[in-house]
């Protein structure tokens, strides 16, 4: 098992940048394809962006494609979600999942994601 925690998250002005980053403890972090997914009150779950095992595969919803990028450091057991230029319709509860994968897969399901972080609240002002 791993255990996922999040920081970073907050309220920013349209426009600016954010980074979400992820501790993983207790297994082998590169055995896990990490993924960052969001979530508004009442509504389900939704992929952001992932990462393969390896960190050279990376799946992006086409909503924050060109504007988020997602990155992994295997020596510290992190993963990171740099968000630029922020939109309102960027503000949710963002989570981070991990999962154990073929090393090529970057998945967009959260159906393939056992572990999941505690959440962190985006909020982005017009």
């Amino acid at each position: 098992q791993v255990r996922l925690v999040q920081s970073g998250g907050g309220l920013v002005q349209a426009g600016d940048s954010l980074r979400l980053s992820c501790a993983a403890f207790g297994s082998t972090f590169s055995n896990y394809a990490m993924g960052w997914f969001r979530q508004a009150p009442g509504k389900e779950r939704e992929f952001v962006a992932a990462i393969n095992r390896r960190g050279d595969v990376t799946s992006y919803a086409d909503s924050v494609k060109g504007r988020f990028t997602i990155s992994r450091d295997n020596a510290k057991n992190m993963v990171h979600l740099q968000m630029d230029s922020l939109k309102p319709e960027d503000t949710d509860a963002y989570y981070c999942a991990a999962g154990t994968t073929s090393q090529g897969l970057a998945p967009r399901s959260t159906s393939l994601y056992p572990y999941w972080g505690q959440g962190t609240q985006v909020t982005v002002s017009s």
